[in-house]
């Protein structure tokens, strides 16, 4: 593939994935977007569960296993490296499109808040975790991150080293402020039906798991920088509930 082919290809994913985030925004929040969370028609319960749960599994296994260093080792035989971060990018949306296309409303309620300021301060939640998360991609390398940085050092012909360990901004705070946002967002809703905690509570499961290997490639790559890292900052959360 020329150069320019691959440097268009990766604006392309690109692109194809912030439209994939916005519309995560309103499938979330019900607004704006012609399929949401809780809207169409409903299939029997365990169906429609089954069909769920179905969908978030298949988005975890590949947006885990395409994530690891023996598999991008295998990938980049196929795809040329410098596309390669671009194409996890373009799996991950299209797998999450699928979901939002797919997915079953189940309109059993768990909680509603009532009350105006309880809703107004459950939809702040909600902007603040997407907030959240995209403050964190531009604190470490927004490009990087959505494989903008490689295409374009592949087009000016310059190597492109992997990025040094750092901790910046709320990396101070916590390990992976990025799903903090997210989980954030996941479980901030004035109206919390049995659909969206089935997706929240399978997202939250997914990412506990996910961290697990994603720390594990960490301390393969940086050493002893992130154990050090790793016993001085907590999770996911903001604390720590032992010394």
């Amino acid at each position: 593939m020329g150069r320019g082919i691959i440097f268009l290809y990766g604006l392309a994913c690109y692109l194809v994935s912030v439209g994939t985030l916005l519309y995560a925004i309103g499938f979330l929040g019900n607004f704006v977007v012609t399929k949401s969370i809780d809207s169409g028609i409903e299939d029997p319960l365990g169906q429609s569960l089954l069909i769920n749960v179905g969908l978030l599994g298949l988005f975890a296994v590949q947006h885990s296993v395409m994530a690891r260093q023996w598999f991008k080792r295998a990938w980049t035989r196929i795809v040329p490296e410098p596309a390669e971060r671009s194409t996890y990018v373009l799996f991950c949306s299209l797998l999450l499109l699928l979901l939002f296309w797919q997915w079953r409303p189940m309109s059993g309620i768990i909680w509603y808040a009532s009350h105006s300021a309880g809703r107004f301060a459950l939809s702040t939640l909600f902007a603040t975790g997407w907030l959240i998360a995209l403050t964190t991609t531009f604190s470490i390398d927004h490009f990087d991150l959505f494989g903008l940085r490689q295409i374009y050092l592949h087009l000016r012909r310059r190597k492109f080293p992997p990025i040094p360990f750092k901790t910046p901004g709320p990396y101070q705070c916590v390990r992976h402020p990025l799903y903090l946002g997210w989980l954030v967002a996941f479980w901030s809703t004035p109206t919390m039906t049995v659909g969206h905690v089935v997706f929240a509570i399978g997202m939250t499961a997914y990412i506990l798991l996910a961290i697990q290997f994603e720390e594990k490639d960490l301390v393969s790559f940086y050493g002893e920088a992130y154990r050090k890292y790793r016993e001085q900052v907590p999770m996911i959360l903001p604390l720590r509930l032992t010394k």
